[in-house]
């Protein structure tokens, strides 16, 4: 168990519920025994008693008690110059409140059983001059490439996780799928429900309980059956949400065995899953638009010229199909 110390509030930390700030700083620490500290006066605030729901302003101090083993302070993990280069040129667009990086596929958003190398572990390397890395407002696949948003702020990740979380921005992902689509253009609702199983976690279509879950797609481009460039919108925002939704109408992604089979890695279209995050559109609070969209790599861009399908097809205007 750790001793007493005293910690300043960061200029980012304004206006924090102190429970929160120990949850940002704690996060293996249980609210029960923040609760715990918090009514025996263990925890001061420049040495006043404090109550769960009062805020912080920065320059404080805050009398952090001994933490209990497996509450330790969360640390950034040392990163290597590689990782560090990495992270830098991962990134696409910067302004004051906003980070976009381009994520190539098969990095890891945040770190899981055996996974040691991800998004979350480099953004200590994207601080850029601010006193805090910039912090995930939401996620990626591992094995999708493309736009991953970042709030370079505390109050700027508040409103990107809620423009997120109230569907007001516009997603646009492309996919190469086996098979093509009839029709060309629809919508899919079919609700999903997270299921375990021999492969892990697997997220299954049902018709009672789950979760509502609404793709649009269209699409782009095709080669007979053999294979379609597809347009894809995810309405709602559940986990695997376009993997399972391609799957479901009889043309899964290419390369995602997981939900299609063998279909998906039929054609020797090289490794790795066909899907990647191209575009994103949604509003400031001041108003402003931020538009932003991601090129795909290098095996996403062959297989489209192995299909023999135009680029630039892929970013002319789409007249989406009405979803609820």
């Amino acid at each position: 168990m750790s001793g007493v110390t005293h910690q300043k509030v960061k200029r980012d930390e304004d206006g924090m519920r102190i429970d929160r700030w120990f949850r940002s700083r704690y996060p293996d620490l249980t609210q029960g025994r923040l609760q715990k500290m918090l009514r025996k006066g263990e925890v001061r605030l420049d040495g006043g008693r404090v109550k769960a729901d009062q805020r912080v302003a920065a320059g404080q101090m805050v009398r952090v008690p001994p933490m209990p083993d497996g509450a330790a302070p969360k640390t950034d993990m040392a990163l290597s110059d590689r990782d560090r280069k990495a992270a830098e040129e991962m990134v696409i667009y910067r302004d004051p409140e906003v980070l976009v990086l381009n994520k190539p596929a098969g990095l890891a958003v945040q770190g899981g059983t055996k996974v040691t190398r991800h998004v979350d572990g480099m953004l200590p390397a994207l601080s850029f001059g601010l006193e805090e890395p910039p912090r995930l407002v939401h996620r990626l696949d591992k094995d999708t490439s493309g736009l991953l948003v970042l709030g370079r702020t505390r109050q700027a990740a508040q409103w990107l996780t809620r423009a997120f979380r109230d569907r007001d921005t516009e997603k646009n992902y492309w996919a190469l799928v086996a098979g093509t689509p009839r029709p060309h253009q629809g919508i899919i609702d079919l609700r999903l429900s997270k299921e375990g199983g021999p492969r892990g976690e697997m997220v299954e279509p049902v018709e009672e309980g789950g979760q509502k879950a609404i793709s649009q797609y269209t699409v782009v481009s095709h080669a007979g059956q053999r294979a379609a460039w597809l347009a894809m919108r995810p309405v709602t925002g559940r986990t695997h949400q376009l993997r399972v939704h391609a799957a479901a109408i009889g043309c899964p992604i290419i390369g995602d065995g997981k939900y299609g089979g063998e279909k998906a890695h039929e054609g020797g279209f090289g490794r790795g899953m066909f899907l990647h995050a191209r575009r994103l559109v949604l509003t400031r609070l001041d108003g402003r638009m931020l538009d932003v969209t991601a090129e795909p790599p290098a095996g996403f861009l062959e297989a489209l010229d192995q299909l023999g399908f135009d680029l630039r097809d892929g970013d002319e205007e789409i007249e989406w199909p009405e979803a609820d």
